[in-house]
């Protein structure tokens, strides 16, 4: 079974979708293939579905979902080629005491294999391997299509599990933008991370970024307003002052002479600073 989630929901069995087009048999799927190989406990399921007020008929309801997602596979485990293991649908979505499990037989995932590479890049980055890092992550990055489960209706579960996945994205993407910008790519990440900071207001790292690509590409004073920007959304929105690593990187700018830009490898404060809100 294979399984895509970095984007709009997709779960293929031979090839052959067994993605449900009716809402909440789609919030079934997709918190089963999320812990894809591990128990989801009915209770999860069904929360997911009706939050804090489920109806008398939750558990009847769910098992006519669970059902509707056994139809579909089986009818893609028809399309199994010649000599593969006899499987039922029940051997593939199985009922256990506490809840359900969806197998996938060694199927492919694409959380699993962005963060097989993720990994892998931020052991490059450990290792002073900037050019590898870079590289790496961005193969990671790549596997997102949208938003995860940008299709599917999210309750209170699949909306935690979300949150959880859209932080490993943006840890990945500092991490790559951090290396891009060891590799002196400044004026090409200038675009990108303008778009960043609009759309994450609140976020010091990319803006601490922004900060740095301007002043090494010459433009110091947009490099301070990005600051100063930053600086009046925290203290308007969550009455907080800037961190201590990005009111440093600040002074650096402002101290640097124009016609030495900071060193990339001596501005260890900015890598320091920690996302806020």
């Amino acid at each position: 079974m294979d399984i895509q989630v970095l984007g709009s929901l997709a779960v293929t069995e031979n090839g052959i979708s067994v993605t449900p087009t009716a809402p909440k048999p789609r919030q079934v799927l997709a918190l089963l293939a999320l812990h894809a190989d591990r128990v989801v406990p009915v209770a999860r399921l069904i929360e997911e579905l009706w939050g804090d007020e489920p109806p008398r008929s939750a558990r009847t309801t769910l098992q006519t979902y669970v059902l509707q997602l056994r139809d579909l596979i089986t009818a893609a485990l028809r399309h199994a080629p010649d000599g593969a293991p006899a499987r039922s649908a029940k051997d593939v979505l199985v009922t256990t005491p506490g809840g359900y499990l969806l197998r996938t037989f060694g199927g492919t995932g694409d959380v699993q294999e962005f963060e097989r590479l993720a990994g892998t890049g931020y052991r490059s980055m450990d290792a002073g391997d900037h050019p590898r890092a870079s590289q790496q992550l961005r193969e990671a990055l790549a596997l997102w299509t949208g938003p995860a489960l940008a299709d599917v209706h999210a309750g209170p579960q699949l909306e935690v599990e979300i949150r959880r996945l859209e932080e490993t994205r943006l840890c990945a993407l500092d991490q790559r933008i951090e290396a891009d910008l060891r590799l002196g790519r400044h004026r090409e990440l200038l675009g990108e991370l303008t778009v960043l900071v609009s759309r994450y207001r609140t976020h010091e790292t990319l803006h601490g970024q922004l900060m740095l690509a301007l002043h090494r590409s010459g433009r110091r004073s947009e490099a301070l307003d990005v600051y100063h920007r930053l600086r009046t959304t925290l203290v308007r929105e969550l009455g907080l002052e800037p961190s201590a690593g990005l009111r440093r990187l600040q002074l650096q700018i402002l101290m640097a002479a124009s016609e030495r830009p900071l060193d990339p490898t001596g501005t260890a404060d900015h890598k320091r600073l920690t996302r806020v809100g």
